[in-house]
């Protein structure tokens, strides 16, 4: 019925707007109908084990379910269900009447504004990627928890479809180097799952199991007036959409990798990061991120029918073999630093830090931000009290994110000794090497970059040119001991950002 149910939809007189033409795009569960300035979407009456759109009430359903969560993460994009009455051969859009059919009406946008489409033309931006950092955030730390008793998200929950991937590869695999790959990748699965179901229960138990999107990627993301608008989320299966916003935060992620854009992905970790705050979950980052890439290189070999030709399977086979490296890479052990910054307010810390973040995979903590985080209620955010806490929280953080295997940048002003021996003791603890990266720039530079981050009102710090000039007075220099792992930097000057990052892989070959 449906296929005649679209054909007899084309028709210019159904619509209540104008048509510009008709076209149809199929996927393996939708059928969707373009007009010009909307989209109507109709669900195919399949059941693939993980959706069951079979019945009548059960599209009705999932149409409403697409409606409410996907208006969640977009303004004015879904726009409404309506039913489809009348007869297949003379339908209505609608109208009154028993429902024969239903369909998701929605704003129709071009496709080139898609991230994905921009990507590949090589027109996606770190601001774009900035903006998807905070959306997210945003949308994880108010959307709604999974009750504490709910089956889905306990640590037996999140293991089953990762056993489930390694299950339904390994059938597909003839090779012994494509065997044996598999079989370490599932004892690495195995061995971090021991490792971290504590974790996984902390998480379950501090509500950290949402109501999630489930499928976030550039494709599910696209420019409309200028803004970037994540759509499409899972409506049809629960345990895709509920689950730790880790999971969801990891698709992403590991979407810019498989792209090659690592920069990419790690500013947006570090920049996710500082919205949320959520540092704790940091050690289930690269499980999730291996778990998706494996869930896609599965999804790769399901496209392989016995009779398929050489030339089908080798592609298959690329394909496949890329996405298991990609979860390959996650179970290495990267190389770790402790780095901290060194310098006045507005001398360029921050972009020195985020420059390590992209080139180095570091995780980035901001004094500004965790000041703020914890003392947005105090009147002085400078008091010596409020400073001295605020340095023993990054020193917390350092400590989780290192615990987690990853290197740190703590974007501090760091210009009393006994602050920066606090982080010299987290490397001693963590037996992590300590960097500190001195920072400095002509004093006409700082107070230009200062009054541009006034003027653009975005930046977290507050510092004024007082509070400059104050820190310039009172800041304890390095001294010699200090000095020996010190690395000099002029922020104004660009060859000095890749020199210190040449400096840190030459020290930590492993980065």
């Amino acid at each position: 019925m449906s296929q005649s149910l679209i054909a007899a939809l084309q028709n210019p007189a159904l619509f209540p707007h104008p048509v510009e033409h008709f076209q149809v795009i199929e996927t393996h569960i939708s059928w969707v109908l373009l007009t010009g300035a909307y989209v109507y979407k109709m669900k195919k009456p399949v059941n693939f084990g993980f959706l069951d759109f079979t019945s009548l009430p059960a599209r009705e359903h999932f149409c409403n379910e697409e409606l409410r969560l996907n208006q969640r993460l977009t303004q004015d994009l879904y726009l409404e269900v309506l039913p489809i009455t009348g007869s297949v051969e003379a339908p209505q859009i609608g109208g009154t009447g028993e429902a024969i059919e239903y369909v998701l009406k929605m704003r129709q946008f071009p496709q080139d504004g898609l991230l994905s489409t921009l990507q590949a033309n090589g027109e996606l931006t770190t601001a774009q990627i900035d903006e998807m950092a905070r959306q997210i955030a945003e949308f994880h730390l108010h959307a709604p928890r999974v009750p504490v008793d709910h089956p889905l998200g306990t640590p037996d929950a999140v293991m089953a479809p990762v056993t489930q991937n390694f299950e339904q590869i390994s059938p597909f695999l003839t090779e012994k180097t494509d065997i044996i790959q598999l079989e370490a990748l599932q004892a690495w699965a195995d061995a971090s799952f021991e490792r971290l179901k504590p974790l996984l229960e902390e998480r379950k138990k501090d509500g950290f199991i949402r109501e999630c999107h489930g499928d976030i990627h550039l494709g599910n993301a696209t420019l409309i007036d200028g803004k970037v608008v994540i759509f499409d989320c899972i409506e049809f299966n629960e345990p895709f959409r509920k689950t730790d916003v880790y999971a969801d935060i990891a698709f992403l992620a590991m979407d810019l990798e498989d792209r090659g854009l690592r920069v990419h992905s790690r500013r947006l970790i570090s920049q996710y990061l500082e919205q949320t705050g959520d540092y704790s979950g940091l050690e289930l980052l690269n499980f999730y991120k291996a778990y998706r890439a494996l869930v896609r290189a599965k999804v790769a070999l399901f496209s392989l029918s016995p009779d398929a030709d050489a030339v089908h399977r080798g592609t298959t086979m690329r394909q496949y073999r890329n996405y298991a490296n990609l979860a390959e890479s996650y179970s290495a052990i990267p190389s770790q630093f402790l780095a901290i910054t060194h310098g006045v307010s507005a001398v360029g810390k921050s972009h020195v830090a985020m420059r390590l973040v992209e080139a180095l995979g570091a995780i980035r903590l901001r004094s500004d931000v965790e000041r703020k985080r914890q003392f947005a209620d105090k009147a002085d955010l400078y008091a010596d009290d409020v400073s001295v806490a605020t340095y023993d929280r990054l020193h917390q953080l350092a400590s989780v994110v290192l615990h987690a295997g990853l290197p740190v940048v703590i974007d501090a002003t760091y210009l009393k000794r006994a602050q920066r021996e606090g982080a010299a003791n987290v490397a001693e603890a963590t037996g992590t090497p300590l960097l500190i990266l001195d920072c400095s720039a002509p004093q006409a530079v700082i107070e230009g970059w200062l009054e541009q981050r006034q003027a653009e009102n975005q930046d977290p710090s507050d510092a004024t040119l007082a509070v400059i000039e104050a820190q310039q007075t009172s800041r304890e220099p390095l001294t010699a001991e200090e000095l020996l792992s010190s690395k000099h930097v002029e922020t104004n000057i660009s060859s000095d950002l890749d020199g210190l990052v040449a400096h840190i892989r030459q020290c930590l070959p492993g980065l």
